[in-house]
C-alpha cells in the first residue's frame, strides 16, 4: 500500500545544506549518488567480512545508464539496500545520516574511512537536475521487503512496499528537468565520472565497449594465424585501487611512474621523483605528490594536485588551501578529513585542511632532504629542475626555509654546488671586504657578463649563477637571514669596489686630467641614461666598462616579477648605467694626449661603444656607426 509524507527538514539542520549545495554547480549531484552507492556497497562488504550479512557478495559493480528517451539517469548499486523505515529516516528525515550511525554503531569493528558520505544529505543534490526522482531499494536483511520512493521536488513524497524486485541494493532514478537535458549525454557523463568517480573504490560500470580477443587454437594452426573475434565487455570507468591506497613497499618506481600518466595523460615528459604520503595521526592522509621539470620558469602547471576525500574527487583548485610553492606539483592528496566540499573559502578556514597542509610540507622538506643525504651528486643533477620549487618554498613558508637550509644549494658560474654554510666557508678568506662583510658576487647570464665574471675570478672569487626569475626575490630574503652577507651582482661595479680591501691603487691622472676628459667622455653617450666615472682600475683590465647600481636594478628586477611597493616605483624609471673610465688604462692616456680633436672623438667614442657592445647596448645606428669607424681604423 502506498503512502504519502513531508520530509522533515528541521531547523538546525538547514545550514549543512546549504552550506553544502548553495556553492555549488549542479554537475556535482552526480559524484554525490555515486558516492552514496559506493558507501552502501562499502557497507555491505564490511558486514559480510564481520558475518553480519549472510550470503555471497556476489557482484557488486555500480552501474550508471542514461536513456535519453526516457530522459532518465539511473544509478544502480549491488550494496546494502534500504527498508521503508529506512528511507523514511534516512531520506525523508534529513537531520539523520546514515553514514554517521552505521560509524557509530560498528566503531569498534569496520574502519570508518570506508563509509564516504553521509547518506541522506547528499541525496537531495540530484534534485539539481531532476524534476522527480525514484528509489527502488531491496535491503540485505532476512525477509526484508523491496520498496519504491518516489518525490517531485517538493516536500512531499509516495512510498510503498513493492514484490517484484529480487536483486539486492538500490536503483536510484532521476528524471531530469528540461533545462537540464544536457546531461542525459552520453560524453557528458562519461565525462563526469571520470572526473569525480575515477578512483572510487568500487567498479563502476558505464556502458560497453568491444574489444578483440584470439580464438581458440584449432589443431595445426600457427600462433601468429589466430583470428580474433570481437566480443562486448563492462565499460570501468574507474581504478578502484589507485597507487595512493597501496603500500610504498608494493610499488616499483615504474608503478609510480605508470600511476602519474594515469593523472596527466598528456603528460609525455617523466617527473624526477615523487613523495608517497601515509599518515594515520594525528589525522588521516595519504597521497603520491610528483615533482615535474620547473627549470627556471615560476609558471603554475596545468595539471594541479587533485584534492580528494576518501576517493572522491573534491577540486584540483588547491590554490591558498595547501601553501602556494607545492602547487608547483602534481599529484593526489586524500583524506576523510577533507569535507567534500568544493567551496574554496570554505575549504580554507577549515582546520583539518590547514593542519594537513602543515604536515605536507614537513614531509616534502623530509623527502628533499633524505634524498640529498642520500646520493648528493643525483641530488646535484637534478637541482636546476627543482631549484625553482626550492627557492618558493623558502620565501614563502619560514618552516620550509628551518629545513631547507640544510638542503639548499647554491651553484657557482663553474657547475659548483654548495649549501649556505658550504659556501660562507669557501669564500669568507678572500670575499670579506674591509668591512667585515662578506660579498656573494652572483651574475644571471654567464655569456652577457662574461668579462665580469672573468675579471672575479682573476682576483680568485666565487660567482654564483642567479638565474631564474625568483632570484631577486631570493636574494633579498637570503640577505636578511643570512648574517653579514651581501650579494652583489658581478657588473654592478668594478671589481675592486665590489669586494672593498684596505689597499688602493693609485690614478694615473691628476684630477685636472679627468675634468678635462670628462665633458669629451660624456659625449660619446646619452647623458640621461649614462654618468661618466673616473676609477683607479689595474692597467689590466677594460679602458672602460658599463657597470649598473645594485640597488636599481635588483628593484626593476623585482618589478618584473611583481615586487610591487618601491619596486613598482624603480621598475618605471628608465635604466641607468655607469660608464666606468680606466684612469690607469693607456688608451685613456692616449686620448687624454691626442691633440688632433677629431682623433681625439674617434677614440673616445670608440672606447665607449666597445663598452656598451659588451653589454649588448650598442643597437641601430649606433652599432651601424661603430662598425663603419671600426673599419676605418683599421
Amino acid at each position: 500500500m502506498s503512502t504519502t509524507g513531508k520530509i522533515n527538514v528541521q531547523t538546525e539542520n538547514i545550514f549543512p545544506i546549504i552550506k553544502k549545495f548553495l556553492y555549488s554547480d549542479n554537475e556535482i549531484f552526480l559524484r554525490e549518488l555515486v558516492s552514496n552507492a559506493t558507501d552502501a556497497t562499502q557497507k555491505l562488504k564490511a558486514l559480510t567480512n564481520m558475518g553480519e550479512a549472510k550470503g555471497d557478495l556476489g557482484d557488486t559493480k555500480i552501474e550508471v545508464e542514461v536513456d535519453k528517451t526516457s530522459k532518465t539517469i539511473t544509478i544502480k548499486d549491488k550494496g546494502i539496500g534500504m527498508t521503508k523505515d529506512e528511507i523514511e529516516k534516512y531520506i525523508a528525515q534529513i537531520a539523520f545520516s546514515g553514514a554517521e550511525e552505521f560509524v557509530n554503531k560498528y566503531k569498534d569493528k569496520v574502519d570508518k574511512n570506508v563509509v564516504i558520505g553521509h547518506f541522506g544529505l547528499g541525496f537531495y543534490s540530484a534534485f539539481m537536475v531532476a524534476k522527480k526522482v525514484e528509489i527502488f531499494s531491496l535491503s540485505y536483511k532476512k525477509d526484508a521487503k523491496a520498496v519504491h520512493w518516489e518525490c517531485d521536488g517538493s516536500p512531499e513524497y509516495q512510498i510503498e512496499e513493492i514484490g517484484n524486485r529480487t536483486q539486492r541494493g538500490t536503483n536510484i532514478i532521476l528524471h531530469i528537468a528540461d533545462d537540464c537535458e544536457e546531461y542525459l549525454e552520453q560524453s557528458k557523463i562519461e565525462g563526469l565520472l571520470k572526473k569525480y568517480c575515477k578512483f572510487l573504490p568500487v567498479e563502476i560500470k558505464f556502458g560497453t565497449k568491444k574489444e578483440y580477443v584470439k580464438e581458440p587454437l584449432i589443431e595445426g594452426e600457427k600462433e601468429e594465424d589466430r583470428k580474433e573475434k570481437e566480443i562486448e565487455v563492462d565499460n570501468i570507468i574507474n581504478n578502484p585501487t589507485p597507487a595512493w591506497t597501496k603500500k610504498p613497499t608494493d610499488l616499483t618506481e615504474e608503478d609510480y611512474k605508470a600511476f602519474y600518466h594515469e593523472l596527466y595523460p598528456m603528460q609525455f615528459e617523466e617527473p624526477l621523483f615523487n613523495i608517497h604520503l601515509n599518515v594515520d595521526y594525528p589525522f588521516n592522509l595519504t597521497g603520491i605528490l610528483y615533482f615535474p621539470k620547473l627549470t627556471n620558469k615560476l609558471e603554475m602547471p596545468k595539471d594541479k594536485i587533485q584534492l580528494y576525500s576518501n576517493q572522491v574527487f573534491v577540486t584540483d583548485n588547491c590554490e591558498n588551501i595547501v601553501p602556494d610553492f607545492l602547487t608547483l606539483l602534481r599529484g593526489v592528496i586524500d583524506s576523510p578529513d577533507i569535507p567534500l566540499n568544493v567551496s574554496r573559502s570554505y575549504l580554507q578556514a577549515d582546520g583539518n585542511v590547514k593542519k594537513i597542509s602543515s604536515h605536507i610540507t614537513k614531509k616534502v622538506a623530509d623527502k628533499l632532504e633524505e634524498l640529498f643525504k642520500k646520493d648528493r651528486a643525483e641530488f646535484e643533477k637534478k637541482w636546476d629542475d627543482i631549484k625553482i620549487f626550492v627557492q618558493y618554498g623558502i620565501i614563502s613558508d619560514e618552516k620550509f626555509y628551518d629545513k631547507a637550509a640544510k638542503f639548499s644549494l647554491v651553484k657557482t658560474t663553474d657547475n659548483k654546488f654548495y649549501t649556505f654554510d658550504e659556501f660562507e666557508n669557501q669564500v669568507k678568506p678572500t670575499q670579506t671586504d674591509k668591512d667585515k662583510k662578506l660579498i656573494y658576487l652572483y651574475a644571471t647570464n654567464i655569456a652577457e657578463q662574461h668579462a665580469y665574471i672573468d675579471a672575479a675570478k682573476s682576483r680568485g672569487y666565487e660567482v654564483l649563477l642567479m638565474e631564474t626569475m625568483l632570484d631577486p626575490h631570493y636574494i633579498n630574503y637570503l640577505e636578511g637571514k643570512l648574517k653579514d652577507i651581501q650579494f652583489v651582482r658581478v657588473d654592478a661595479d668594478t671589481i675592486d669596489k665590489l669586494i672593498k680591501k684596505d689597499e688602493n691603487t693609485i690614478s694615473k691622472l691628476t684630477e685636472e686630467q679627468q675634468k678635462t676628459l670628462q665633458p669629451i667622455i660624456e659625449n660619446t653617450v646619452t647623458k640621461e641614461q649614462f654618468n661618466v666615472v673616473f676609477e683607479n682600475l689595474s692597467e689590466k683590465d677594460q679602458p672602460m666598462l658599463i657597470t649598473r647600481p645594485e640597488f636599481m636594478r635588483r628593484m626593476k628586477d623585482m618589478n618584473q616579477l611583481g615586487g610591487g611597493g618601491m619596486g613598482s616605483f624603480y621598475g618605471n624609471m628608465p635604466d641607468m648605467y655607469n660608464l666606468v673610465v680606466n684612469s690607469n688604462h693607456p688608451l685613456i692616456g692616449r686620448i687624454l694626449s691626442e691633440t688632433n680633436a677629431d682623433v681625439q672623438k674617434n677614440l673616445a667614442k670608440q672606447a665607449a661603444d666597445l663598452a656598451l657592445l659588451s653589454q649588448g647596448l650598442l643597437k641601430g645606428e649606433g652599432l651601424t656607426n661603430f662598425i663603419k669607424r671600426s673599419v676605418e681604423l683599421i
